[in-house]
């Protein structure tokens, strides 16, 4: 059995390790091109890649799959299969139909809830109680092919995007390893995913970010740990941003404006006043500095309290 992987971000990696330590020979790994980060703008290798060279994989990075030479390299690797996990590239129909089982995508939904680009950021949005993650069999649609197993977990309300795309990708790397067993003895049937279920989510920009404190104090703590690590939930104060890193919903009556910053009695050393209660701030980061708990944020910034953010 012969395996291409293909994935990029930190959450491929698991999935990457469980079919080595599996015992499933990879004999290549696709990853996205390294790319300019950070202040310098030097080039940066994805995790996947990093992880694959001190496994002492080959690595490729091709900048498109649609090209007729990259799709002839990989055929040459003759793949029975090709595992796929957030590899940043859509596959034509000239890769998907190389591998005999097929390529296998693992996304982190329970599918064909939240099929597209953002799945871990809109369960949290959305306020649901459980996610997980499904692996499926790839076909020309976004996310829409036949789907091997399920697995689900509940969301905490601690949870961030940072932290449930964590769990999902060790959730992922451990259903694969089961789905893998029972898809190549062909002791697995693809189900068909309902499609009057079917739910998409796009791409997230910075400017979601942008706190409109109009917005219920649920709403707005929801963003907070949908949009954290990237692109953050901010607002402004004297002309820089200021990120709100933790924050809790506290559904009390209160007669300020809205976006009134108020003082509290609690670990949450301010509130905001919003369209549906108050959102109290646990942690905050002022543009240039450091992140800060709200009672060390209100030692430096003792005018705060009463002043209304935009």
């Amino acid at each position: 059995m012969r395996f291409v992987f293909m994935g990029s971000p930190q959450f491929a990696v698991p999935p990457l390790e469980n079919l080595i330590l599996g015992g499933y020979q990879v004999v290549a790994v696709y990853t996205q091109p390294d790319r300019p980060a950070g202040r310098g703008r030097g080039l940066v290798s994805p995790p996947v890649k990093r992880a694959a060279i001190a496994r002492g994989l080959l690595v490729v990075q091709p900048p498109s799959l649609k090209e007729a030479e990259a799709v002839e390299q990989l055929s040459d690797f003759n793949p029975d299969a090709i595992v796929v996990a957030a590899f940043g590239q859509i596959l034509p129909q000239s890769v998907l139909s190389l591998p005999r089982l097929g390529c296998i995508n693992i996304h982190p939904s329970l599918l064909p809830r939240f099929r597209g680009a953002s799945p871990v950021a809109s369960a949290i949005l959305a306020g649901d109680e459980f996610t997980g993650v499904s692996i499926m069999l790839m076909d020309e649609g976004l996310d829409s092919g036949l789907v091997l197993a399920r697995a689900q977990i509940p969301i905490s309300a601690s949870d961030t995007t940072g932290s449930l795309t964590t769990k999902l990708s060790w959730l992922g790397a451990g259903l694969l390893g089961e789905v893998l067993v029972g898809w190549t003895r062909g002791e697995l049937t693809p189900q068909p995913q309902n499609e009057a279920e079917a739910s998409h989510c796009g791409s997230i920009t910075k400017e979601e970010g942008e706190i409109d404190w109009r917005l219920s104090a649920i709403d707005i703590w929801r963003r907070v740990r949908a949009f954290n690590p990237w692109p953050g939930c901010f607002t402004q104060w004297r002309g820089k941003s200021l990120k709100i890193i933790e924050a809790v919903p506290l559904l009390e009556e209160r007669t300020f404006k809205v976006g009134e910053v108020v003082a509290l009695a609690s670990k949450a050393a301010f509130g905001v006043c919003t369209g549906d209660g108050v959102l109290g701030i646990l942690r905050v980061q002022l543009e240039g500095k450091q992140v800060l708990s709200a009672a060390d944020f209100l030692r430096g910034q003792r005018d705060f309290i009463g002043a209304v953010l935009p």
